[in-house]
């Protein structure tokens, strides 16, 4: 039999005691954004001024939840938008098969994340039931003869439901237009299943079979005000290139979800000095979805036309002034959103509840070992976890845009014939060493003594896979 009974302190080097190579610290430049010129450009192009006036305006002074749903109710309907757009180009060249299934997919994965954003606020006693919504079931359902935004499905007996329609959205309009109907329509059954364990769906015109109460989108969202920041200031210089709307519509998607990010990031900061861990981790698992989110949404560049994009891309003087400004640095809020998740790195120590050692012992090591061994306090381990989940996304997104970048316009603008040298910001973020040195360490510790206690107790008495 094995014994569960794992050493909590770290091993002391011999011959036949596993050893962590100590690598050479690597001297990594303060991570900064682009100059301030080509992030003033950039902020100006996207018109990301007006856009953070609607973020930041507070009109629910009890809900706590708007400033993180507030933004993802707009990217999605930016989304919308941005269906319009392609399906009205009319390019014959474009490749509408795939743009059709991205947006589709797109749509679909932001859904997801305001759903669970929906189900965490009811899970929490100060946040449940602060939501504006309309609820038609006890309003009567008085609904006048024009102009109504509000359907109603007769079930079997006397249920009747009430599904109301937001009547700014551009969602309900696509669902009437041949050319988006089928995209449309499957967005729409898309909120209906995503939204099922929420107490309030979104009211865009999804059936509402259970007859749940809808938010007050056109109030929270404000379709009227976002859609008329549709047009870029670069539109007044006629540059004739249809890539100019979705360049400019794909980066106000990427900004507003690299809002949602921060606004988690506070609340993890948050919840981790409350000590409210379980919260803190479902927020961490949430936050790593949003760096997945930020890679499909630019993954959209793939499918522009090359020719038609290359050419935008000088029409607007869009060129790295020097090697270490990656296009991406000149978000600043992307740069705050990366130095936000590598500062979470601070919170082990207490999360574990320990001290860290001023003489660099393996205190938090020993700790995180004891942790993972007795598992008393599980959703600390939970956090744990999804920190780490979190940096590995992080760096999944980085590497996935230094290839993006070649792809997109050629390995020489990119950098990418430079290779990997020290000037190469984008690889000094992927390649960093781990920002939790003392979890790596504890895992790699526990790995060795289980492959030594399962070789030991094998039938022959060796590792598996390992001979003499």
């Amino acid at each position: 039999m094995v014994s569960p009974d794992i050493r909590t302190k770290s091993p002391r080097p011999s011959s036949n005691k596993l050893s962590i190579p100590v690598l050479p610290p690597v001297r990594v430049a303060d991570l900064a954004p682009a100059s301030d010129s080509a992030c003033s450009a950039y902020e100006h192009y996207l018109r990301l001024p007006e856009l953070k006036k609607l973020w930041d305006a507070k009109e629910f002074l009890d809900w706590k939840n708007e400033s993180v749903l507030k933004p993802a109710l707009q990217a999605l309907e930016i989304t919308f938008r941005f269906v319009s757009t392609v399906l009205s180009d009319p390019r014959p060249y474009t490749n509408r098969r795939e743009w059709r299934r991205r947006l589709e997919s797109l749509a679909t994965s932001q859904i997801e994340l305001i759903a669970v954003l929906c189900e965490d606020e009811e899970e929490e006693s100060e946040t449940r039931g602060t939501a504006p919504i309309v609820d038609l079931s006890t309003s009567g359902c008085v609904l006048t003869r024009e102009g109504s935004s509000t359907e109603v499905w007769k079930l079997h007996g006397d249920t009747t439901v009430v599904s109301r329609t937001s009547e700014a959205s551009l969602l309900p309009r696509l669902a009437t237009w041949q050319k988006s109907e089928d995209i449309a329509q499957k967005i729409l059954y898309s909120i209906e299943c995503e939204m099922r364990r929420c107490p309030y769906t979104l009211g865009l015109g999804e059936p509402n079979l259970s007859g749940k109460p809808s938010l007050d989108y056109d109030l929270v969202c404000r379709p009227f005000e976002l859609h008329s920041l549709k047009k870029s200031p670069s539109d007044s210089m006629n540059l004739e290139n249809y890539e100019n709307q979705a360049l400019y519509t794909t980066h106000q998607i990427l900004e507003s979800w690299i809002r949602v990010s921060q606004q988690l990031l506070n609340r993890i900061d948050e919840r981790i000095n409350a000590k409210s861990f379980d919260k803190a981790s479902n927020d961490c698992w949430l936050l790593e979805k949003t760096w997945k989110l930020l890679n499909e949404i630019a993954d959209l560049h793939l499918i522009m036309d090359p020719d038609d994009f290359l050419r935008l891309k000088n029409q607007l003087s869009i060129r790295a002034s020097s090697e270490t400004e990656a296009f991406c640095f000149r978000s600043r809020g992307l740069i705050e959103m990366t130095k936000l998740c590598k500062e979470l790195k601070h919170k082990v120590p207490r999360i574990l509840e320990v001290e860290v050692d001023p003489m660099g012992g393996p205190r938090i090591q020993e700790a995180a070992m004891e942790l993972y061994r007795k598992k008393a306090g599980f959703e600390r381990i939970h956090l744990l976890q999804a920190l780490q989940a979190v940096e590995s996304a992080l760096k999944r997104f980085y590497y996935s845009y230094k290839q993006l970048l070649v792809s997109v316009m050629g390995s020489l603008e990119a950098k990418g014939n430079q290779g990997f040298g020290a000037s190469d910001s984008l690889a000094q973020i992927y390649l960093e060493p781990t920002y939790f040195p003392s979890l790596d360490a504890a895992k790699t510790f526990m790995e060795d003594y289980w492959s030594r206690e399962c070789g030991r107790h094998s039938p022959d008495g060796q590792r598996t896979g390992k001979s003499g």
